[in-house]
This record gives C-alpha cells, structure tokens and sequence, in this order.
C-alpha cells in the first residue's frame, strides 16, 4: 500500500465513522427509506455536478450499466435499508461488530472469487486480530443485544459490502473508466431503485435543522466523496484490504462522539484500537518496513 492509498484508506475511513453518528441522527425524523432517497440523490447529484464541470460523462449505454445496476444494488440500496432497519432494534456496538465481518467474508469469497487476490496467510492471521480488536473496542458484553431480527439485517448489510467489493474489483475496476463517472452512475441507479419504495410508504418526514444536516453530511461526504475514493481505494489495494476500512469506521466513529457528544473514551476502546492498528499493520506488512512507498494518489 503505498502512502497516498494509506491517506486514502483513512478518509473512507473517517466517512464511514461519521456515517454511524449522522444515521442516528437523521432517523429522529425521516423512515429508513426516505434516509437512503435523500442520501442517494444528494450524493448523485454532487457528483453529476463534479462530473460535469471536469468534463467526464458518465458511461454509455450498454454492458457497464449492467455490472453499475448490480454495484448500485449491492453497494448501496440493500445495505442501506438493512442497516437503516437493523439499527433500530439493535445496539450500536453489536451492529458495528457485525458489519466489521465484512474484512473477513471478503477475504472467503475473495479467496473463491478472484484468482488474482492474495489472499496469504499473513493478511488472514492480520484480518482475524484485527476483527478481535474491533470487538474489543465495541466491548458487547456490557450492551443489550437487541432484536434477532436486526442482527441479521446488519450480516446481511456485510455480505452486500463483501460482494459488492469483490463486483467493484472484478468487473468495473478493470474498465479504467474515471472513478466520478462510475459512481455517479452507480449513485444514479441506486436514486432510481430507491424512488418506488419512498413513493409507495407516502410518510411525510419531519424535517428539523439536525435532520437536514445530517441527510446532507450523509449524502455529500459519506455518500458523494467516499464511493468515490473507495472505488479507487479497491482498484489500487484490493477487494480485501480495502474492505478493512469496515474496521476502523467503527473507532473514527467513538472517537467522533467522544468529541462532540462527549461520550466517554473507554480504555476498552484504547486497548481494542492498538490491537486492531496492529493486526492492519501486520496484514499490510507494516511491521517490517521502517517506512511506506509510493507518493500520493491524485484526487479523482
């Protein structure tokens, strides 16, 4: 990995743990369906916008918007509605933990999947000590574990991720299409499938200043910009350990609400973030090496 995909890492990273916080916060007064409409189309639409004043298009007509449909589906509407209805009946840290698997159901069907992936020992042995920090930082044990029914809804969101990792690397990385052209698709398609179940529940949202805050950081920030540096994150490191980015969006996540919620910082999550930085150090073979390679990634 080299440093500006390092730098990359971080920032899908730290989108995603802002993600948890907005959600929680957006739901105050929209439907989980309404969440993942507004989130897609203000993502969408920053993007066409930033495609449009670079001069991209998006993809013509024809085998690409097949593989954008499944991505859409894969990447966005199905977890999105899985994790906006799991989050309702169980605890921040049980779902956190398992959308974490997401590394490691990546790395199984990476193995099966895609016969260029390395999948060797060491990113294993690094992956499975770094779900064991992830856990520890969640510290479940103290914690209600909430709904059956909602814990499955969160491993499904994971497998979505899984798959959609591994459907970004196999069939659209390749293409060398610019990444704003394929996420702005992906996002377009994914505000079309998502249309139909908003229209048909009707509910009218209650729309406070927090919640229109929110569904905007959502759909420009962790929507908008952070596809868009994952799709070249999976390009330049691989469905594996770009999925591990599910690792630390949940310690961006506690660090976040320690300071602006003024949560308090446990020394579970010092201890589980040291075990899991060292399980990804040990992965990428950062252990070894007194210093990255490589320059900074220019910005799609």
């Amino acid at each position: 990995m080299t440093t500006g995909s390092l730098w990359r890492f971080l920032l899908v990273a730290l989108l995603g743990g802002i993600s948890f916080p907005m959600l929680k916060l957006t739901l105050a007064g929209v439907t989980p369906a309404q969440l993942v409409f507004g989130r897609l189309l203000l993502g969408a639409v920053v993007l066409l916008v930033l495609a449009g004043v670079r001069g991209v298009r998006l993809p013509r007509p024809g085998g690409v918007w097949g593989h954008v449909v499944v991505a859409a589906l894969l990447g966005n509407v199905v977890p999105f509605m899985l994790l906006s209805h799991g989050e309702r009946t169980t605890d921040a840290a049980v779902a956190g933990i398992l959308v974490g698997s997401t590394p490691l159901l990546t790395l199984a069907l990476a193995a099966v999947a895609l016969p260029t992936e390395s999948v060797t020992r060491r990113k294993v042995i690094g992956l499975l000590t770094g779900f064991c920090g992830l856990v520890v930082v969640l510290d479940p044990w103290h914690r209600p574990i909430g709904s059956l029914g909602g814990q499955l809804a969160c491993l499904g969101a994971a497998l979505c991720y899984a798959l959609y990792f591994l459907h970004i690397r196999r069939y659209l990385s390749p293409l060398g299409l610019a990444p704003v052209s394929l996420i702005a698709a992906q996002l377009c398609a994914a505000t079309v499938l998502q249309a139909p179940p908003v229209l048909v529940e009707g509910a009218t949202p209650h729309l406070t200043g927090e919640v229109v805050a929110g569904m905007v950081i959502l759909g420009l920030l962790c929507t908008g910009l952070g596809y868009t540096q994952l799709f070249r994150l999976i390009g330049e490191v691989g469905a594996a350990t770009a999925s591990a980015v599910n690792y630390l969006e949940p310690v961006f996540s506690a660090l976040i609400s320690t300071v602006l919620l003024g949560e308090s910082l446990t020394w579970t999550m010092l201890a589980g973030g040291a075990v899991l930085l060292g399980g990804l150090a040990y992965a990428e073979n950062r252990l070894r090496r007194p210093r990255w390679s490589g320059v900074a990634g220019e910005v799609p």
